[in-house]
């Protein structure tokens, strides 16, 4: 037996967990090569487009992408303050309703009451047709949105920060989570008084409004293709941010050895308010823009979706800002892909399930550690 052979058998021995997921993985590549060629090899068989696959995985990138911002203020909050925020998922059901509340105000001005505008359609009869709300028809209204979104929430995550956070910041992170869970509920049903129980459509429709790639077979939203523009810049300024200023390398300072930043002079306070404006901020812009792809609206959507930003930020690596964006990418292309295999009610399960093998067979996550950078 060779040396590579005798090294693979080894690294078998040592971690059955890895071969098993590896020979997993390469059964579903050969089935996935098999249904693209229309060859059934398995119950699972059935052929498979190229245009389906195309579709699946770019459809899998943006709401990676939505996932992943939203777990960027999820990894800030753990690595700089230590514990889980429970309320980050109605931050970002504050930025879509806030949001998309100005956006309506903005696209209906003059032609419907200002209650129904601002209320997301709750207080009166107009339809999402009638404001006319779409990135072809209102650009400037549904940017102007998506800047309300971040600015409302940014203030609103650090409203919570005096009001919860701030007072029991030398106590246990179990306290402060127990919190953070009566501040979930506090922001939850705010917003039900506020903009009702009721599930409904947002976005108005746009003839001619997606762009067809024909040697893919794939057609591409113009709301999608906002979202992938929006959340990459904001991902990129976050980067810079954190690599280029003095606020960033205090943070990362912060995230890294708190007891020694704060020898050092950097003042923590300031870190931490920036801490909640920034993270509140990429919250608020999240919920906006996926509300934005999905084109409809509740209460508690946030609530719902917080588990999968969670699975997210575990996958990448809990307190990394780049393992969020990661494992909000693999998390996203997990939960459109595996349709191919299993029913799309499932869908939830197949990503948890790759979050579940990451713990057990790199419990630090992708880029592991606790980490700002």
């Amino acid at each position: 037996m060779g040396t590579t052979e005798s090294s693979i058998v080894d690294a078998a021995r040592g971690r059955p967990g890895l071969l098993l997921v590896t020979l997993l993985g390469g059964l579903l590549l050969v089935d996935l090569a098999a249904k693209l060629a229309g060859v059934s090899v398995g119950p699972l068989g059935g052929s498979l487009s190229t245009g389906r696959l195309g579709s699946n995985l770019w459809n899998g990138l943006v709401i990676g992408l939505v996932i992943g911002l939203a777990g960027i203020g999820l990894s800030m909050t753990y690595s700089i303050l230590s514990f889980a925020n429970f309320s980050h998922g109605d931050l970002v059901s504050v930025g879509a309703f806030t949001g998309w509340g100005v956006a309506f105000l903005v696209a209906g001005f003059g032609d419907i009451p200002i209650r129904t505008l601002l209320s997301v359609r709750d207080a009166g009869s107009a339809t999402s047709g009638d404001i006319g709300a779409h990135i072809l028809a209102t650009p400037g209204a549904v940017l102007l949105g998506l800047v309300t979104a971040f600015v409302v929430t940014a203030l609103i995550a650090l409203a919570l920060d005096r009001a919860f956070y701030k007072p029991m910041r030398d106590r246990d992170g179990i306290s402060i989570l127990i919190a953070s869970i009566g501040a979930a509920l506090i922001v939850r049903y705010l917003l039900q008084f506020a903009y009702g129980s009721d599930r409904r459509g947002v976005t108005a429709s746009v003839e001619a409004s997606n762009l067809a790639f024909d040697p893919l077979g794939l057609s591409v939203n113009a709301h999608q293709l906002t979202i992938v523009v929006a959340a990459l810049g904001l991902m990129v300024a976050m980067h810079f941010m954190l690599q280029r200023t003095k606020l960033g390398t205090a943070m990362r300072a912060m995230a890294d050895n708190k007891d020694l930043a704060l020898v050092t002079g950097i003042p923590a306070e300031r870190v931490v308010t920036a801490t909640w404006i920034i993270g509140g901020g990429l919250a608020g812009a999240s919920g906006y823009l996926y509300v934005l792809l999905r084109g409809t609206i509740q209460f508690d959507f946030g609530w719902l979706l917080l588990l999968l930003i969670f699975a997210a930020v575990i996958l990448g690596g809990i307190g990394s800002v780049y393992g969020a964006i990661a494992g909000g990418l693999v998390i996203g292309i997990v939960f459109t892909t595996s349709t191919i295999w299993i029913p799309s009610d499932f869908n939830e399960a197949a990503a948890f399930a790759v979050m579940i093998l990451m713990l057990l067979l790199r419990p630090e996550g992708l880029f592991g550690g606790v980490s700002t950078a």
